[in-house]
C-alpha cells in the first residue's frame, strides 16, 4: 500500500484566516512584496502572466489591474474558492506546480512564484514545469522568504554586549524539511504544513537543470519601523541591513 504523506503543504485548511489577514494594509505582501514585484515586473497590457500558486489571488488581481491577461493556479482548492469570491475576469486552475496540464507549451510571458516554493518538495520538477508552459525568453519571478537569513529553526535575532541587533545563523548549507505551524493565533486547532529549507545554490541548480538561467536577483527589506525606546536605533538599523526577502528571475533560454 502507497504510504501517504504525513502532512498537507497548501493552505488550504487555514484559507479564511490568509485572506483576512491578506486584507489588511500593513502586511508584507502589501507594503513590501507588492509594490516591489510592481516595480520589477513592469507587465504589459494583454501580456500572459500565470500566478503559479496564487492563493486566494491578492497578487493575481493587482497584475489583472495592468491589463496583462493574468491567469491563476493553486493546490488548493478552498483558496481557489477564495479567489473567485473576489470577482474579476480572471481565470483560476486548481493544480499542483508540478503539473500545469492545463496549460500548452510556451502559453505564458512570464510565470509568477511568491512565497510558495519554500512549500513545494520537488523543485526541480515544479521549474522544467514552468519552462515548458514559458515561451522562448520568457521569464520566472519568484520571491522567496531570504534563504540566507531566514533558516526556519536556524536563525534567530540576537544582542551582543554593545547593544548592537544581529541575525544569528546555525545552519545554511543543508537543505532541511520543517513542520510548521500556519496559524500565528493562540488557541483552536494546530495546523502544520513543510517548509523545505533550500541555500541559494540549490534554487539555481534546479533553474540550471531546467534551462531557466538566473537574470537578476533583489533583497527587499522591512517597511516596519521599531517603537521609540533604548533599542530603536539598533532594530531599525538591523532592519535595514538584512533584507527579509529575496527575488530572483530567471530567463527560459
Amino acid at each position: 500500500m502507497e504510504k501517504k504523506p504525513d502532512r498537507d503543504t497548501s493552505w488550504g485548511k487555514v484559507s479564511q484566516w490568509y485572506d483576512t489577514y491578506l486584507a489588511g494594509d500593513d502586511s508584507y505582501q502589501m507594503q513590501v512584496i507588492l509594490p516591489n514585484l510592481v516595480r520589477v515586473l513592469g507587465l504589459k497590457k494583454e501580456e500572459r502572466v500565470l500566478d503559479l500558486a496564487c492563493g486566494q489571488g491578492f497578487f493575481t488581481r493587482e497584475f489583472a489591474k495592468t491589463g496583462a491577461a493574468v491567469q491563476g493556479t493553486d493546490i488548493a482548492p478552498e483558496l481557489i474558492k477564495e479567489a473567485k469570491k473576489h470577482g474579476g475576469d480572471i481565470r483560476y486552475d486548481i493544480a499542483s506546480a508540478e503539473d500545469l496540464s492545463f496549460a500548452r507549451d510556451a502559453s505564458f510571458d512570464t510565470v509568477v512564484c511568491v512565497l510558495a516554493l519554500q512549500n513545494m518538495e520537488n523543485l526541480g520538477k515544479v521549474c522544467k514545469e514552468v519552462e515548458r508552459v514559458l515561451v522562448p525568453g520568457g521569464r520566472f519571478v519568484l520571491v522567496l522568504n531570504h534563504p540566507a537569513f531566514r533558516v526556519l529553526k536556524r536563525s534567530k535575532w540576537g544582542w551582543d554586549e554593545g547593544g548592537i541587533q544581529f541575525r544569528r545563523v546555525d545552519g545554511y548549507l543543508s537543505a532541511a524539511k520543517v513542520f510548521i505551524d500556519m496559524h500565528p493565533g493562540k488557541g483552536g486547532e494546530k495546523i502544520q504544513t513543510i517548509s523545505y529549507h533550500r541555500s541559494l545554490q540549490d534554487f539555481f541548480k534546479s533553474l540550471a537543470g531546467a534551462s531557466l538561467a538566473v537574470t537578476r536577483l533583489e533583497e527587499w527589506i522591512s517597511h516596519r519601523v521599531s517603537e521609540k525606546g533604548p533599542k530603536q536605533k539598533a532594530e531599525d538599523t538591523a532592519r535595514k541591513e538584512i533584507p527579509l526577502f529575496m527575488m530572483l528571475e530567471a530567463r527560459k533560454r
